[in-house]
């Protein structure tokens, strides 16, 4: 088992997980913009390379990962994690730092995730959204924005925007969004502001 799980790592873990880090940075610094990400990871379905890249780059033994359940339900998907980075799995979506959501239109709802508290905001859960395609659809603005920029991602929960809302009323607490998918990752973090387009 051993053998597989490292085969499908990364080639080069250091200069590697330093380029995904990077990509997830600076798409939260700039809100909406798709940042490339090349692992070229080959994780267990259905963990796609991108959200796999994620893990591997920002979760190690003291950061607790949830799974939603079509990733829970893969045993290959926590063996893999657990391998690469050490982080426990956890059951409770409110115990997690990292969540990973292979179906975000079915995901929980932000408030099941851990917010922060206002002496410690950055004690949140930042959710890991894997999405088949960045799209158009939505206007972005806020911090990070030059304006306001368009957007777009599938699939999404159908009520993204007022959960987006919520999430940006609670601000400086509530939770951050890494969306992967399609070569690359994009940021939506609590300060953003998401309306139709």
């Amino acid at each position: 088992m051993s053998q597989t799980l490292m085969a499908t790592g990364f080639a080069d873990p250091v200069f590697d997980q330093q380029a995904t880090f990077r990509a997830a940075m600076w798409a939260l610094s700039r809100p909406g913009r798709v940042e490339p990400i090349r692992a070229g990871l080959t994780p267990p379905a259905p963990l796609n390379a991108e959200a796999a890249a994620l893990a591997l780059a920002l979760c190690d033994y003291e950061t607790p990962l949830w799974l939603d359940p079509v990733l829970a339900g893969t045993p290959a998907v926590a063996d893999f994690l657990r391998f690469h980075t050490g982080a426990p799995i956890v059951a409770e979506a409110r115990e997690a730092r990292f969540a990973l959501i292979a179906e975000p239109a079915e995901m929980p709802d932000f408030y099941d995730f851990a917010q922060g508290s206002p002496e410690f905001p950055d004690a949140s859960a930042t959710l890991i959204l894997q999405v088949d395609s960045f799209t158009a659809g939505l206007v972005l603005e806020g911090p990070g924005i030059n304006g306001r920029t368009a957007f777009g991602a599938a699939p999404l929960p159908a009520d993204f925007i007022e959960r987006m809302a919520a999430n940006r009323a609670g601000f400086p607490l509530g939770v951050d969004l890494l969306l992967a998918g399609a070569g690359g990752v994009a940021g939506l973090p609590r300060s953003v502001t998401v309306k139709e387009g």
